[in-house]
Formats: C-alpha cells, structure tokens, sequence
C-alpha cells in the first residue's frame, strides 16, 4: 500500500508519499481499499500540530473516507468483504488502504457514489444534527446559513429545505452565493458586498431568521445575531473564520433567544444509537435524491498537497475529494 505520511507535524509540505507493509485488521477492524478521500479543516490543523486530536507519530492524514472491505477481524459482525463503506475515523483516508474502527464504518447503500461517500458523514451528520436535532427546526421557519458555499454550508443548505424551511445563504462572493441558488437556497446575501444585518432585516420583513447555522465565527457573528428573530435559536457550529467571537449576553436576552453549541462528534459519541438512527434516514434521504455533496472537484490521490493548496485559497465551493 502507498500512504500520505506525516512524520513530522509542521505542515502539508512535510508529508510524504511512501510504500508502507499493508496491514492486518485485529478485533474489531476491518481493513478498507480506498477509494475516494475528503478535505476537511482539521486535516489541516491535524499535520499542523494544530489541532486538539495529536495523534501519534507517523501517522496517516485524512479523516473522511470511502472504499472496500477487504479484510475483517475478529468480532466484526455486521460488515463483510467486498462491502461498500463510509467511515470518519479522524486519520488514515490520504491512502490506498487503511485500518479502520468497523463500529465507525457506515455501509452504503446500493448506488452511493465513492465521492459522494467520502464527503457526506462529517457535514450531512453535523448539519442535521444542528439544525433537526438541536435547532428543531420547522417547516414555515427561516433559517440564516453563514458560509453557505462550504461543505457543512451546502449540506446545511439542503437540509433545511428538506424539513420545509426558507433558506437564506450569505457567502464571501457572488460565484458562491449563485452556487447557494442552484442547491435551493431562497435567498441570497453576499456578505462581502452587503451590509449583512441590513440584508436579512430587509430579507425577512424585520423579523429576523428564527435559526442561524453559524460554521464561520469571527466579524459576522454579532450582527447575524443582532438579526435573530424573537425565540430564535443561534448555532455555533465553528470557527472557519479564526476568531472565536465574544457575543453580549444581553443580546440573547432581549431577544429571548437561544445560543446553542453544535458538537456532533461527541454526540455520535454519547448517543450512539441516535446517531445510528440519524445516519440512516440521512443515507435514505440520498437515495431519494433530498441531499447530495456538492462536489467543488476530484482530484487524485497523488495531488494531495495541490489539493490543500486550493483549499487555503477558500475558493473551494462544497468539498474537495482524492481518488485512488
């Protein structure tokens, strides 16, 4: 097998594609050909020696990924080999082949793409855990998508015009905000050209959005929740943007609204069995055709560090996928 291997943990540049022995799944592993891997920020932080999850060295980027079971250990009762998977194990995916977690690996239905795969756990799970699950979002409600154009963004997007709700998308250019239309969102905001808390008072007659899906953080955080409508609900999903702002606590006050953290990951941790639940009506709801990855490119395997060089450039719209 051939493996992306970090070995020393000061950036995309210090990784290296080496020959690796291929290795045999113990207890309650499986070992999966891969197929197709997603970009995510963390992977970023992660060779960076940035982020909260340090794994030790060397190891293998890439926490989101697609392929084939190719071998099961022992005590693995519900995959078998030749079967599709999905599997977000937080290391590993930048390769040909990888050692997985089985009770981590979600098994495809017929007909789920590699690359659609490969890009759907991390945002489908965080955004319909936000906005369903911690929200409880209505149909009738209006929903404020900061970041619209990015994965969590698009998946957030379609999610919410899944349960019934009016979609407002702000993003950073116009080419995003178009992009946001074509995926369903109602309305538009370019945030980078508009006032943002203007544009949403003017988009929802002065009242407000009643849930606000905010992945970005930073400068637009206070006036999107300067916006929230009465008994609104404020998802704070992450900080893409690199500050983590401080918002006035007599905000929520006044508005007799809710600031809610969104922290899938241990969730899925806490709740297995909900999260289980979660993963299977969204696997259905691909099947039907009510959400499906917004795929920005594929590229190969090989041409991983040009890969994170484009996602730096934040001009990526939905995901960035490599393909073996």
């Amino acid at each position: 097998m051939h493996a992306w291997l970090c070995e020393n943990p000061t950036g995309v540049d210090a990784l290296t594609w080496a020959e690796l022995p291929t290795p045999e799944p113990k207890v309650g592993e499986v070992l999966i050909e891969i197929k197709a891997a997603s970009l995510n920020f963390p992977d970023l932080l992660i060779v960076q020696n940035k982020y909260q999850m340090k794994p030790p060295l060397p190891f293998v980027p890439g926490s989101e990924y697609a392929g084939i079971v190719q071998a099961v250990g022992a005590d693995v009762d519900h995959l078998q080999v030749g079967q599709h998977v999905a599997c977000l194990s937080g290391t590993g995916g930048f390769a040909t082949h990888t050692i997985a977690p089985a009770a981590l690996c979600m098994p495809l239905p017929a007909g789920f793409a590699f690359v659609d795969a490969a890009a759907f756990i991390m945002i489908y799970a965080t955004s319909y855990h936000a906005l369903v699950d911690r929200a409880q979002l209505k149909a009738g409600e209006t929903v404020l998508v900061l970041g619209a154009a990015g994965g969590v963004g698009t998946a957030a997007i379609q999610i919410a015009k899944a349960v019934g709700a009016r979609v407002i998308a702000a993003a950073s250019t116009q080419e995003k905000c178009d992009l946001c239309k074509t995926i369903g969102a109602d309305a538009i905001i370019n945030y980078a050209a508009e006032d943002l808390r203007g544009a949403v008072k003017a988009l929802t007659d002065g009242k407000g959005p009643d849930v606000i899906y905010d992945p970005v953080g930073g400068d637009y955080a206070e006036p999107a929740f300067r916006s929230i409508a009465w008994r609104g609900r404020y998802l704070v999903v992450g900080f893409a943007a690199g500050p983590i702002p401080a918002l006035p606590f007599n905000l929520a006050l006044l508005k007799g609204a809710s600031i809610v953290g969104v922290f899938w990951g241990d969730f899925a941790r806490r709740e297995p069995k909900a999260n289980a639940a979660m993963m299977m009506e969204l696997a259905r709801w691909y099947s039907r055709g009510k959400v499906k990855p917004v795929i920005d490119c594929a590229m190969p395997m090989s041409d991983l560090k040009a890969a994170f060089a484009h996602m730096g450039s934040r001009g990526v719209r939905g995901k960035l996928v490599m393909v073996n």
